[in-house]
């Protein structure tokens, strides 16, 4: 049985690591903050000391990361993952970062004699956990394969894509429209809520109609609810995502008119310091 490694234990990394361990893989786990490797610990899994121990000791490593900072600092230098690669061996950033970004960590692997796959999710925390989220890869067409047992106790979906930088460019279409639509839903409830209609129905005709989606339906009622956004998607990683998105549609002399203005509602909470919080914060600068 293939030896996995896992760096990056936030909420995302956290359970989907957990997951690989539950299924019986042996898991070899990394975070710069290392107390949050604990849990993964008592669930069985091996603690290294750096990204560099993690891919010298396993066949394939996995990563989730925060953005493309981290994910380049954990593949660079003499205790990142590119220095302990070795032949053969693979690497699976399933960082949401930008093609530019997957195509240096691509290099830097390759150079090395490593094999890599970019992997993105489409979902957050609760999708994460229950192992279903949808896995938007692209890279090494033999690593996808050999990866394809981790995979399916990650994800309810996977896609292989095409040459690096495809993985990456379809998750910021994701959620440069998850974004948006995130955005006028709060926009509409509050115009709904100044006209006296009542939230809960307002919820209620969309969901019965062709905009119903399980987003609305999970994060309708937070919004209504007001003042408590416990983090699934913490709103600064959206906002960095949009961010992203647009710099690709200036690459791309693509207009992203509404995604632009999207971004400066995320970013005005973000600034305003609820950066942490769930990406339904963004009602804090609607309603």
């Amino acid at each position: 049985m293939a030896k996995y490694g896992f760096l990056g234990l936030g909420i995302m990394g956290s359970a989907m690591a957990a997951n690989l361990v539950r299924a019986g893989f042996e898991v070899t786990v990394w975070n710069r903050t290392a107390s949050r490797c604990a849990p993964l610990v008592a669930l069985g899994a091996r603690q290294a000391a750096t990204p560099r121990e993690v891919a010298e000791s396993c066949d394939i490593t996995f990563a989730m990361l925060a953005d493309p900072a981290a994910a380049l600092e954990a593949c660079s230098g003499p205790d990142g993952v590119a220095a302990g690669i070795g032949s053969g061996r693979g690497y699976i950033d399933m960082s949401t970062v930008d093609d530019a970004t997957a195509q240096t960590i691509s290099t830097l692997i390759t150079e090395r004699g490593g094999r890599f796959l970019e992997a993105p999710v489409s979902g957050t925390k609760k999708p994460a956990e229950d192992g279903t989220l949808i896995l938007l890869t692209a890279g090494d067409q033999s690593l996808y394969d050999e990866a394809g047992p981790a995979f399916d106790k990650l994800g309810k979906k996977r896609l292989f894509l095409g040459p690096v930088g495809q993985g990456a460019r379809m998750k910021l279409v994701v959620n440069l429209v998850m974004g948006s639509m995130l955005a006028a839903l709060g926009e509409g409830l509050s115009l709904g809520l100044k006209g006296g209609l009542d939230g809960t129905q307002i919820l209620e005709v969309l969901d019965a109609g062709a905009m119903a989606c399980p987003m609305f339906r999970g994060k309708g009622p937070m919004l209504l609810a007001g003042e408590e956004y416990p983090a699934s998607f913490p709103l600064k990683h959206m906002q960095k995502d949009l961010r992203l998105a647009l710099e690709l549609g200036e690459s791309l002399g693509q207009n992203l008119a509404t995604t632009a203005a999207s971004n400066e509602l995320f970013k005005r909470v973000r600034i305003d310091g609820h950066g942490d919080e769930d990406i339904g914060a963004v009602y804090r600068a609607i309603r």
